[in-house]
């Protein structure tokens, strides 16, 4: 199975939301089946075949997530940091502060 060093060593070729769809195919091809990243402090749990889980440490200092979403600035938001505008804490602070809890990908199977 796979690590959450192996994961970090394909997310450090990662310089911008750009970067991302290669950074899916990567993890996937490590085994990746379905990530959950949680906003306040971006630790993540990773998740493969056969129940397996593993789990990140926290990136930084907690985040207070606001109550109220704005859907029209997070879209902004998304939409800039894609572009590669913005690095990957600013883009998380931009969730917290439009009320982004965390977010979830699984490959679909």
């Amino acid at each position: 199975m796979f690590t959450v060093l192996q994961i970090q060593d394909a997310h450090s070729k990662v310089e911008s939301g750009a970067d991302f769809p290669k950074y899916i195919q990567d993890i996937k091809a490590l085994g990746v089946e379905a990530f959950e990243t949680f906003v306040a402090d971006s630790h993540t749990d990773y998740f493969g075949k056969n129940n397996y889980k593993t789990s990140s440490l926290a990136v930084y200092d907690t985040l207070n997530i606001s109550e109220e979403s704005n859907k029209e600035r997070f879209i902004a938001c998304i939409k800039a940091h894609q572009k590669g505008a913005t690095d990957y804490v600013t883009f998380c602070k931009d969730c917290a502060e439009n009320g982004i809890e965390k977010w979830i990908w699984t490959s679909g199977k």
